[in-house]
């Protein structure tokens, strides 16, 4: 089976990318606009045929394409992917930051008993379920706005990932001729996750379900429902095992892992169990899986990983990097946030801060800077 995310740089780099030392975006708005391009015209006319072959209506294709272009944004998305290499501790800090925890503990409370049906029926936890849709979409707020068939139209014109991209135009256009949504409706991220929880169109097909009875599949609506029941049907049929934990911080949780694994030295050793493989099935990235089952253990009620993770390489531990970001900020140079990830913007307010102050612009935190800011 293709990855769900093999198109993707996934949270593992987005979602960091977009993280200063501040909130992360995942699936962000956009506004792309199409403009005119004769090659992509001549391969649409050519995929039409194509499509028609594969049992896309007429009406359908039509439909689909009117207002459908060619989206360069989208192509500069992809060749700008950029791989982040982050610690568990900074990509834990994002993904399981307070803010993600307290508002995963209100959705949880908001959609009880909807998540409560999902879960009786599916076997899937409802904090892991909550989880997900925290990464993936920060609980909806974040399900991108790029309409999909010109998103995944351009990228298989474009040709790096053809084959890839036109399937996934293909199960659009079938979504689409199922009724489930319309194409105006149809949006997502700029290569074709929808949705709160970030469906690609095949896996769409393949997983996505109808639990509020309406007669469509609707991951697009304000509604989580279909979205957050879709994810639970995904990870039972990938295998998910009932009643039995994601994994933990070796030493608290209970029972014989098939692994225990330390991303980081020094940091917790993490027991995981067959559930954590599950999890990378949605996301083939131990830091997104860990990331995904310690959110939802916080969710839970239970409490952060025991072990420290020890001052980074420049001497500062993650409260220290959280502090730099206050100081800087508080003196005039906004970091977007204090969660002690050093990204783009805590590199630009360092790097202001440095210049105004007749230093050596480096932008790098240190511990003689946290000393220079002041208390």
């Amino acid at each position: 089976m293709i990855n769900r995310r093999l198109f993707s740089v996934g949270l593992g780099s987005t979602f960091l990318a977009a993280c200063s030392g501040g909130t992360p975006t995942s699936a962000p708005a956009t506004r792309m606009r199409a403009v005119p391009n004769a090659g992509y015209d001549a391969w649409v006319a050519g995929f039409k045929s194509r499509a028609a072959s594969q049992g896309i209506s007429q009406t359908t294709i039509n439909r689909a394409f009117q207002g459908a272009g060619y989206l360069p944004g989208v192509i500069e998305r992809d060749r700008n992917q950029v791989e982040f290499k982050r610690s568990l501790e900074d990509y834990l800090a994002i993904a399981a930051s307070d803010e993600r925890i307290a508002t995963g503990k209100q959705m949880l409370v908001r959609h009880a008993g909807t998540l409560s049906e999902i879960e009786a029926k599916y076997g899937v936890d409802k904090e892991v379920i909550v989880a997900v849709w925290g990464l993936e979409s920060r609980y909806g707020s974040r399900r991108g706005d790029v309409p999909v068939v010109s998103a995944v139209s351009t990228l298989a014109y474009d040709g790096r990932r053809g084959a890839f991209f036109e399937k996934q135009l293909i199960a659009a256009l079938k979504i689409i001729q199922e009724g489930d949504t319309t194409p105006a409706n149809m949006t997502g991220s700029w290569a074709g996750a929808m949705g709160h929880t970030q469906f690609i169109p095949t896996s769409y097909l393949a997983y996505a379900v109808d639990f509020t009875g309406d007669g469509r599949r609707d991951i697009w609506s304000e509604d989580p429902t279909d979205s957050l029941a879709s994810t639970a049907a995904y990870l039972a049929r990938a295998g998910w095992v009932r009643g039995q934990p994601w994994g933990g911080e070796a030493g608290t949780v209970s029972g014989t892992p098939v692994a225990v694994l330390q991303p980081q030295t020094p940091g917790p050793r993490i027991a995981v169990f067959r559930n954590f493989q599950v999890i990378k099935r949605y996301n083939n990235s131990d830091s997104y899986a860990i990331g995904v089952g310690h959110l939802s253990d916080r969710i839970s009620g239970g409490a952060p990983f025991q072990a420290s993770f020890g001052p980074d390489a420049t001497g500062l531990t993650l409260e220290d990097r959280k502090e730099l970001q206050r100081r800087l900020t508080s003196a005039g140079y906004d970091t977007q946030g204090a969660d002690g990830v050093i990204g783009n913007n805590t590199k630009s307010a360092i790097s202001a801060y440095q210049r105004a102050s007749g230093l050596a612009v480096t932008g790098e935190p240190s511990a003689a800077l946290l000393r220079q800011l002041g208390g």
